[in-house]
């Protein structure tokens, strides 16, 4: 494109292979190329229909709208075996909007319609089910993410604000990255609490030995470094862990909205 101009609010226009193209909203068109058609396309809520005009002459109309992110339903699922009791959208969008993006997705609730403060408030008011965890990409939820018990920002597309208010950030533009971190994160966890446990207990055990004349110094300093190292090797563990890796299914011709979602764990 050459010769571009944006016109804030209403569209833009330019030069395509020596062709003039109008790309904005059926009035912004219109005032430029006369009489629009009728037959508009039909459209999802939260969609967004744009007209297309080039040489003076409507070309037709684009409908867009957010796709849910991929694996997102089979990153639920996974949610729900990992222990996750209540999962909810908090969003800012319109009810129909966030009811279109739910749909089939089995969530526990849905708050439409909320501002950066009463995103915080619903994860406030969410802890009467247990530990929070609050997953979000946008300047919105910033608020909402510092003040959850953990917050996981999607840091690949999402904004600086978002991941500098985060506990966790997801490098990758990915939201079924979520089900597998949490995952990871129980897995490695348990194994540095058998760990601790072991290595503490074993220690314990040589100082009784030792203080009852059982082990001599040297003994008990070479006992002590196989106890080091036996539990440096248990915590190797950590890099097989497996996590179960979700079926994604293809997407589907119609796509709908994406947002954020807030899910309340019990402990």
């Amino acid at each position: 494109p050459t010769e571009v101009a944006e016109i804030p609010g209403e569209g833009v226009l330019g030069r395509v292979e020596d062709r003039e193209v109008i790309v904005g909203g059926d009035g912004f068109v219109a005032s430029r190329v006369g009489r629009m058609g009728d037959d508009h396309p039909a459209k999802g809520a939260g969609s967004v229909l744009v007209a297309v005009a080039v040489d003076g002459h409507l070309a037709g109309y684009l409908v867009m709208s957010d796709p849910l992110r991929d694996g997102a339903g089979a990153m639920l699922e996974g949610l729900r075996r990992e222990g996750i009791a209540r999962i909810l959208l908090a969003t800012g969008d319109r009810a129909d909007v966030a009811e279109r993006v739910t749909e089939g997705l089995g969530l526990d609730g849905l708050r439409a319609g909320l501002t950066p403060d009463q995103k915080v408030l619903l994860v406030l008011s969410e802890r009467k089910h247990g530990p929070v965890m609050m997953v979000g990409d946008g300047v919105n939820d910033a608020p909402a993410l510092a003040a959850a018990d953990v917050g996981v920002a999607m840091g690949a597309r999402g904004a600086a604000a978002s991941a500098e208010a985060a506990d966790v950030v997801l490098l990758v533009d990915r939201i079924d990255r979520l089900g597998l971190g949490i995952e990871i994160a129980r897995g490695a966890r348990r194994i540095a609490v058998e760990s601790v446990v072991a290595g503490i207990g074993l220690s314990v055990m040589g100082m009784i030995a030792a203080a009852f004349g059982y082990l001599t110094p040297v003994q008990g300093a070479l006992l002590q470094e196989v106890i080091d190292v036996a539990v440096i090797l248990n915590a190797l563990r950590a890099l097989r862990i497996a996590p179960h890796e979700p079926t994604i299914p293809k997407p589907k011709a119609v796509s709908s909205g994406q947002d954020d979602i807030a899910q309340g764990a019990t402990p």
